[in-house]
């Protein structure tokens, strides 16, 4: 069973920049996609980026140019770097890791995000 803890949300302003973190445990095969997610106020989860362990990305559209994924394979971690922040960015980041041979998600608790303008 993997667990992942996410760290590095709060609040700043709109322009700011911040750093997410997510660090699993139980076991991360190198098949897995890590990622991370978020769930703005009144509205359903949404992709952010996904990250493969060979580096392979994907970006949802609202934050290409501004978001950046990386993840280390040695210490099981993924990490979300996010820069222009503007209020709509406001919301619960989730991470993920999707194990594909087995059709299983893996969630953290989340971390709340908040853009003020």
């Amino acid at each position: 069973q993997v667990q992942l803890v996410e760290s590095g949300g709060g609040l700043v302003q709109a322009g700011g920049s911040l750093r997410l973190s997510c660090a699993a445990s139980g076991g991360i095969y190198n098949s897995d996609r890590m990622g991370w997610y978020r769930q703005p106020p009144g509205n359903q989860r949404e992709l952010v980026a996904t990250i493969t362990s060979w580096g392979s990305t994907n970006y949802a559209d609202s934050v290409k140019g501004r978001f950046t994924i990386s993840r280390d394979n040695t210490k099981n971690t993924v990490s979300l770097q996010m820069s222009s922040l503007k209020p709509e960015d406001t919301a619960v980041y989730y991470c993920n890791v999707y194990r594909g041979n087995f059709g299983m998600d893996f969630w953290g608790k989340g971390t709340l995000v908040t853009v003020s303008s």
